[in-house]
C-alpha cells in the first residue's frame, strides 16, 4: 500500500532529524578523545545503543526479540559495525569532523561493489562509472597536503568498507528477521567485548559536561538508527535515501563553530562528487527495481 501523505511527511521529518543528529555524536567522540580513552569513548557508543534499545523494546516485547533465524549473519553485521566506529574515532580523532564525514559517504560505492559477489546482484556499466568517479571523488580528499592526517583519512576509508559490509550484511538478514531484532543486534558485539576490558581504562568523566557528552553518544546513535527504521517502515527507500546527504549541513556547521575547520575548495569537489555519484546510484538502483516489479507483473 502506498504511503498516505501524513505518512510520507514523518517519514521525511524522522529522516531529517536523525541524519541531522549522527554528527553530533561524532563531535562529542571528537571533544571527549583528547581527554579519555578511545576504547571508552567507542564503549559508550555501544553500550549506550544496547541500553537504550533494550529499555525500549524488552519490556514490550521480552527477550525473545534476539532470537534470529540467521544468527551467524548477525553475528558478521554487528562485527562489521563494531569495526567499522573503530576504525572512525581512531581516525576522526587527527581528522576535520566534515572531511571524515566526506570520506565516510564513499559507503554506498562499496555496496554497489559488494552486491556483486555477496548479494548476487547485477550492476551495470553506469553504476560502474558511478562508483569509479565517486572514488575519484575521495581521491580528492585524501590527498597529501590535504587537512588531517593521511594515514587517518585511510583509516576512515578502511571504516567505510567495514560500514559497506554492514549495509551489505543487513540487507542479506532483512527477508529473515524483524527490524527491531537487528537493531538490538546491531551494536552487541561491541558491547559485549568492550564491556569485558573497558574497567580496565575507565575514565571517571571530569565534570557534568563530560558526562552529559557520553551519555549523548550512545543514546545518540540509538535514537537516530530506531528512527531510521520507523521512517523505513512508512515511506519509499528511493525518496528518504536521498536526505542523508542533509548530514552534511550539520556537520559543516560543527566543524566550523565547534572545532574551528571549514572544507578547503578541493575537499568541497570530492565532497559534490561523492554526493552526485552517490545519489545517481540511489536513482539507478530505483530505476532498476521499478523495471524489476513491471516485468513481474506482466502476464
Amino acid at each position: 500500500m502506498p504511503p498516505t501523505q501524513s505518512h510520507l511527511i514523518r517519514a521525511i521529518l524522522l529522516v531529517c532529524v536523525a541524519v541531522s543528529l549522527f554528527p553530533f555524536m561524532n563531535a562529542a567522540a571528537k571533544l571527549l578523545a583528547p581527554d579519555y580513552p578511545l576504547i571508552q569513548i567507542i564503549w559508550a557508543r555501544f553500550a549506550g545503543h544496547l541500553a537504550l534499545a533494550m529499555l525500549l523494546f524488552l519490556p514490550t516485547r521480552g527477550w525473545r526479540l534476539f532470537a534470529t533465524t540467521r544468527p551467524r549473519l548477525q553475528v558478521a553485521r554487528s562485527t562489521a559495525q563494531f569495526f567499522s566506529h573503530v576504525a572512525f574515532v581512531c581516525g576522526l580523532v587527527h581528522v576535520p569532523l566534515a572531511t571524515a564525514s566526506a570520506i565516510g559517504f564513499s559507503a554506498p560505492f562499496v555496496v554497489t561493489a559488494l552486491s556483486v559477489p555477496v548479494l548476487g546482484e547485477r550492476v551495470g556499466w553506469r553504476r560502474w562509472t558511478a562508483v569509479i568517479v565517486g572514488f575519484g571523488g575521495v581521491m580528492f580528499i585524501i590527498r597529501p597536503g590535504a587537512p588531517g592526517e593521511l594515514w587517518a583519512m585511510l583509516l576512515i576509508l578502511l571504516s567505510a568498507l567495514f560500514y559497506a559490509s554492514y549495509q551489505v550484511l543487513t540487507r542479506k538478514v532483512a527477508p529473515h528477521d524483524d527490524a527491531i531484532t537487528s537493531i538490538l543486534w546491531m551494536p552487541l558485539i561491541g558491547a559485549v567485548l568492550l564491556t569485558a576490558v573497558v574497567p580496565a581504562y575507565f575514565v571517571l568523566p571530569r565534570s557534568l559536561l563530560d558526562w552529559l557528552l557520553f551519555l549523548s553518544i550512545g543514546s545518540i546513535g540509538g535514537i537516530s538508527h530506531y528512527m531510521l527504521v520507523w521512517a523505513l517502515r512508512q515511506a519509499q527507500v528511493s525518496i528518504l535515501a536521498p536526505l542523508a546527504y542533509m548530514e552534511l549541513l550539520t556537520v559543516v556547521a560543527l566543524g566550523y563553530f565547534v572545532f574551528g575547520n571549514f572544507p578547503d575548495p578541493l575537499t568541497w569537489i570530492g565532497l559534490a562528487i561523492i554526493v552526485a555519484c552517490g545519489l545517481y546510484i540511489g536513482y539507478r538502483e530505483t530505476a532498476r527495481a521499478r523495471q524489476a516489479a513491471l516485468a513481474g507483473r506482466r502476464p
